[in-house]
């Protein structure tokens, strides 16, 4: 089961089906909390920006003491474009 759940080894699923973590946090933590116990710095982060802090503008981030940047980093990986990288690996 963890190799499922990671998305690794064999796998009887599509080769299409790729985890997106913004997506499954959303849908299975919508309030964040297993965010906010594990990742501190977004403890007073607004619900409407836990699951992506990047998109606070300087008002929130300011209300919530957590600074992009600064106190959590810029995201590291364009989802989509890695999505996309990895459908095109897969079918050539």
């Amino acid at each position: 089961n963890w190799q499922w759940s990671a998305s690794t080894g064999t796998d009887a699923a599509p080769y299409f089906r790729i985890f997106n973590p913004i997506n499954q946090s959303t849908k299975f933590d919508k309030a964040g909390n297993y965010i906010r116990t594990w990742v501190t710095e977004l403890l007073n982060v607004n619900d409407k920006f836990i699951h992506q802090p990047w998109f606070m503008n300087r008002k929130e981030q300011n209300r919530s003491n957590c600074h992009i940047g600064k106190d959590y980093p810029f995201p590291i990986v364009d989802l989509a474009k890695s999505r996309y990288r990895a459908l095109n690996a897969f079918d050539n």
